[in-house]
């Protein structure tokens, strides 16, 4: 669902998912909203009033978190069938698997810089994976309980993990040590978000609670109350003025916070010089030197807003439910039919690639709708449909090409296990008989 709270409340629902919905992300410049469904599939929205969609085909299991680029090129998706895929989203292809995980993999994040992509299963490992040369570059390890959800800070030095244990744990990447360790909630940790500055990290709970922790002090600061059930994610906004969070009663709740009100440019900007490699690591990554706005406050402040919030759920928002069809299933006919009604017809959205991210909100929502730059039908050899329609069975191709390449590799693994196994067995049989 798409929401729009301003100025007046009001929502749109997006129907194509034939199951649950697990994950939903804007892309960077916003001009896409992909989503990962237990149904197996990915999908491309464009967020407007038609609801069209591109549906991803390649995992065999539910798919489990959807992450964007920050450069909005490349998406990872995490998913049950213990494998973590990358897609290129200005050609809408399968890119690459990462296979490394022995159980369901719950989360893929891209660093900021997109070099690196981390992840977590329920194998209780928490992997790093470098981009580049698609393997696993560092390993964590859990004895007690495996990770929920992971994700980097602002500057990419460090990795937050939500626990099963109810636990929250803060790791440096740059010299592998666990830098901070909460163990503040009673109950499953689902989902945690960094403040852009990367000062404050807030938590999601099964035990109903949301908890803010100050990275600087290392310690709780603040405990939300406002679920009645269990939390399951959390998020803050691009500045850190605002952050939402949405649990098992059925309610998104949206938050204002009391930080120092940042740009998000600038956060950006600040952040980017720290993201070269060339450069040698420093504390001040972690721990930036700059004054802290709760000196003094040794107590923890509980607040429950429950009753002093606006409850839009009552008031019953208008909401547009809106089918939506796959780009793949677009013919001719649906085309000339769409051009008759004198609606655009969006070339965005036939092949939804991304712009550059040098282009502002505004050119992309343009380009989006203008389609001057896209030859006609009648200009084309062969007509847009039957390309789009030839394009999609060649990623299909591809992706099963891939799948097979990686079935004879476990093939290959599996017959080696087995002669090793038999060539034991044989040495045990020989070692029996000559004691006998």
């Amino acid at each position: 669902m798409l929401w729009n709270c301003k100025p007046q409340a009001r929502a749109f629902r997006y129907v194509g998912h034939k199951d649950v919905v697990t994950s939903v992300q804007f892309s960077p410049l916003g001009n896409l909203l992909a989503s990962a469904s237990r149904d197996r599939t990915i999908r491309l929205w464009i967020p407007d009033k038609r609801g069209k969609s591109s549906e991803f085909k390649a995992h065999t299991a539910p798919v489990r978190s959807i992450d964007f680029s920050a450069d909005g090129q490349f998406l990872a998706t995490a998913s049950e069938d213990k494998s973590i895929k990358v897609w290129n989203m200005y050609r809408q292809r399968f890119l690459y698997s990462l296979y490394r995980h022995t159980h369901w993999v719950r989360c893929a994040k891209f660093s900021p810089d997109g070099r690196l992509i981390v992840s977590c299963s329920e194998d209780k490992t928490i992997k790093i994976w470098d981009t580049t040369n698609k393997q696993c570059v560092n390993n964590f390890s859990d004895s007690v309980g495996f990770a929920n959800f992971v994700g980097f800070n602002p500057t990419g030095t460090c990795i937050a993990s939500a626990g099963s244990d109810h636990t929250v744990k803060i790791w440096d990447i740059r010299v592998n040590k666990l830098l901070q360790h909460y163990q503040v909630h009673s109950g499953g940790v689902n989902c945690v978000s960094f403040h852009p500055s990367g000062n404050y990290l807030i938590t999601a709970s099964s035990d109903g609670t949301l908890k803010i922790l100050d990275l600087l002090e290392g310690r709780l600061i603040y405990t939300l109350q406002g679920h009645t059930g269990p939390v399951f994610t959390v998020s803050f906004s691009k500045g850190g003025d605002l952050f939402s969070s949405g649990g098992a009663d059925a309610q998104v709740l949206l938050w204002r916070t009391n930080f120092d009100g940042l740009n998000c440019k600038d956060i950006i900007k600040r952040n980017l010089k720290r993201l070269h490699f060339d450069s040698s690591p420093h504390l001040v990554d972690i721990y930036p030197r700059t004054p802290h706005p709760h000196e003094g406050k040794i107590e923890t402040v509980e607040i429950n807003p429950k009753l002093e919030v606006i409850d839009l759920q009552t008031s019953s928002p208008p909401v547009m439910d809106i089918l939506s069809f796959d780009s793949t299933t677009i013919t001719d006919t649906t085309v000339r039919t769409l051009a008759d009604k004198g609606e655009e017809i969006n070339s965005y959205f036939l092949n939804p690639s991304l712009l550059s991210s040098e282009c502002s909100p505004t050119t992309s929502k343009k380009k989006t709708e203008d389609t001057s730059d896209f030859p006609s039908e009648s200009q084309r050899s062969i007509p847009l449909a039957v390309t789009d329609a030839l394009e999609h069975i060649m990623e299909q191709l591809s992706v099963l090409t891939q799948t097979v390449s990686i079935l004879e590799q476990r093939l290959t693994l599996t017959e080696d296990k087995l002669k090793d196994c038999l060539e034991n067995q044989h040495r045990l049989f020989t070692a029996i008989q000559q004691k006998s």
